[in-house]
């Protein structure tokens, strides 16, 4: 479903629109006189008599064509609860059959900053839909009408639609199936984005076997696809600053390899690039709103195959740092590719930091569920900011131990490590701490286990179901409230 969105001097007809309003907590409508015609406001506040006042949203049938929507402001309303009261009144009004809407934005005076900006927000991103491959689609529209003074500055909506576009840019590649979107298109669609002023660098086999990214290329040997790592620049400052670097894990899909998935679920494994997908989505969005900020976006694309030439377990590998791998499971393939990536990154751009993103432990969900990411760092400051950020915008990380105790886990007999734990327990930890291996001039580092957040059979508060979005949301908020 599409939503148009139009801001009108005018003033709106009282009588013939479904109209939003904002009141207070308490449905005290007086001050909605200005703005419904005397017998509306004398039908509402009868009818307000016997509605559960304890709702946020209460709708009203003013006739069989025309309804009145009041939306409950409490105070000390957080941007992140008047998204949230966006996305609620979206699940009602997309019921509707006439979808169109009016807004008088000066009912939400006396409130915090852009009351109506972050509610459209809500509206919009709840609003995502994936159906390219749907023969029939839901063609409909919602046209939602501006009216009033209380509208904020237009650099505040173009900021809004940058991280619409990025994070449904995110949610888009995750909804694509692993046919369409294998490491060979995603490269090129990666690439389309020079448009937005993104400076691109695709790296292909024979770059990086030159360059010696071995883990990398170990994962995808056995797909008829090629394997990649892509740089994203943004320079959004005119100084040569140190950029802010974000490392993203991009397997296309994940079989296992030979150390095989069971079926059931292989399905989902399409979104096992869900965080490059995060990467990807957060540079278009700081190209399109114009950040000041020096950033760099890295991701490593691979397909996992078990094909005549794949990885095998026990093999050794060099990785792009030096440092050697023994593989005892195919399976456990992410870190392997973020291990070339995150090196490579600390070496090529000397960043302030070093974030990456991964659908990389199943354990996680175990520990965490689908209500936070795993967040593990090298960085006390880092992690602060990320934890705040992320209650600020509701995509909540969780910090969890690294510990050189843990060490012990991951050497290797044969090699400087191994890739997986196999005495048991700890499998996200253990996987964060075989990371901050490949960090080699202590860069502040964190790591996001993002396997229970990236994809929702569900839906979330902001997401109808599917690919979630994740990251992007949260790592614009990072940057926008300590680094721009």
């Amino acid at each position: 479903m599409n939503i148009k969105i139009n801001f009108k001097k005018q003033v709106f007809n009282k009588s013939s629109e479904n109209l939003i309003l904002f009141i207070d907590e308490n449905f005290n409508i007086s001050s909605l006189k200005k703005s419904i015609s005397s017998s509306d406001y004398s039908y509402v506040s009868d009818l307000l008599k016997t509605r559960d006042l304890k709702k946020k949203i209460i709708t009203f049938d003013i006739s069989s064509k025309r309804k009145i929507i009041l939306v409950s402001l409490r105070k000390n309303l957080t941007h992140s609860g008047v998204e949230n009261l966006g996305a609620d009144c979206y699940e009602i009004i997309k019921e509707f059959k006439r979808l169109d809407f009016s807004i008088n934005s000066d009912t939400a005076i006396n409130r915090s900053k852009n009351i109506i900006g972050h509610f459209l927000h809500g509206i919009k991103l709840k609003s995502y839909t994936f159906e390219k491959y749907k023969s029939k689609k839901n063609t409909k529209n919602i046209t939602i009408n501006i009216f009033g003074k209380n509208i904020s500055k237009s650099k505040d909506w173009a900021k809004f639609n940058a991280i619409e576009e990025g994070t449904f840019y995110a949610r888009d590649l995750v909804s694509e199936p692993g046919n369409v979107l294998h490491p060979d298109e995603y490269a090129k669609r990666i690439n389309s984005l020079k448009k937005f002023g993104l400076k691109i660098n695709i790296y292909d086999e024979r770059k990086l076997k030159k360059l010696g990214m071995n883990t990398l290329l170990g994962v995808g040997q056995g797909s008829i696809r090629g394997s990649y790592l892509v740089t994203m620049e943004w320079n959004g400052l005119k100084n040569k600053s140190r950029p802010l670097a974000f490392v993203g894990k991009g397997v296309c899909f994940d079989t296992g390899g030979i150390s095989l998935k069971p079926a059931k679920f292989m399905e989902d494994m399409t979104y096992d690039m869900a965080g490059s997908a995060v990467v990807v989505g957060l540079m278009k969005n700081l190209a399109l709103r114009k950040a000041k900020v020096n950033a760099v976006g890295v991701v490593g694309l691979v397909e996992n195959m078990p094909g005549g030439n794949a990885q095998r377990p026990g093999d050794i590998v060099k990785s792009y740092s030096g440092k050697t791998v023994e593989i005892l499971n195919t399976d456990a393939e992410g870190r392997l590719v973020l291990a070339d990536a995150i090196t490579y990154t600390e070496k090529k751009f000397k960043p302030k930091f070093i974030i990456d993103l991964a659908t990389l432990t199943g354990a996680i969900i175990v520990s965490l569920g689908s209500e936070y990411a795993g967040l593990f760092s090298n960085d006390d400051k880092l992690s602060k900011q990320l934890i705040d950020a992320g209650e600020k915008v509701e995509e909540k990380v969780w910090r969890m131990p690294l510990n050189k105790n843990y060490d012990k886990l991951i050497d290797s007999k044969n090699a400087d490590m191994q890739n997986i734990n196999y005495v048991g327990g700890a499998g996200s930890t253990t996987a964060a701490q075989f990371l901050q291996r490949f960090i080699l001039d202590k860069t502040p580092w964190a790591h996001l286990d993002i396997a229970g957040m990236a994809f929702s059979k569900y839906g979330g508060a902001l997401n109808s179901g599917g690919a979630t979005g994740y990251g992007v949301r949260l790592l614009n908020k990072l940057i926008e409230d300590n680094y721009e």
